[in-house]
């Protein structure tokens, strides 16, 4: 019988890298997502609601201005498991202190807590592409001490090439 301890100290940098890609794919996914809607780029729009609970099949999308007034609506549908829109710590309004409007139709939503609302704002400064390189540079971080600890590796260089340099190596 396997010791379930041991394989997890063992893959310990695995299941580390392995949830810094779920926790990208999860960021990613809203941005791409909602590229689908005019939501992204209507700058009127300072959060957005995210009712990924009422049904399995589509997710609900309520717009609001940063008054916190109710804009509009509109529905992606999830054809495939990964298009759900799971919370985005980095994006979410509680995580990011965004401001609510007490009184507001932002606030009486928040105050039904099902799903979750996005600061527009955050996701707009959301940068897809360093996101990417920082995710790779962390999950290769993460793997390098099991490679390591089993002699698979045993050092690395990060920064740009320089074959011409002699003391490179």
């Amino acid at each position: 019988m396997v010791n379930s301890d041991s394989i997890a100290d063992e893959f310990k940098g695995f299941n580390d890298a392995r949830r810094i890609m779920w926790c990208h794919e999860i960021r990613a996914r809203v941005i791409e997502r909602l590229e689908l809607t005019s939501f992204l780029t209507d700058v009127a729009i300072a959060a957005v609601h995210v009712d990924n609970t009422s049904r399995a099949d589509r997710v609900y999308l309520t717009a609001f201005d940063a008054a916190g007034r109710q804009l509009r609506g509109d529905t992606l549908y999830i054809d495939e498991p990964g298009q759900h829109l799971d919370i985005a710590p980095e994006f979410d309004h509680d995580f990011t202190n965004m401001a609510v409007t007490p009184g507001s139709d932002l606030e009486a939503t928040v105050n039904r807590e099902y799903g979750w609302v996005i600061n527009m704002q955050a996701l707009r400064a959301y940068d897809l592409i360093a996101d990417r390189r920082t995710t790779q540079r962390a999950v290769l971080l993460a793997h390098l001490p099991d490679l390591m600890n089993r002699g698979e590796a045993r050092g690395f260089l990060f920064g740009p090439s320089d074959s011409g340099n002699a003391d490179a190596a």
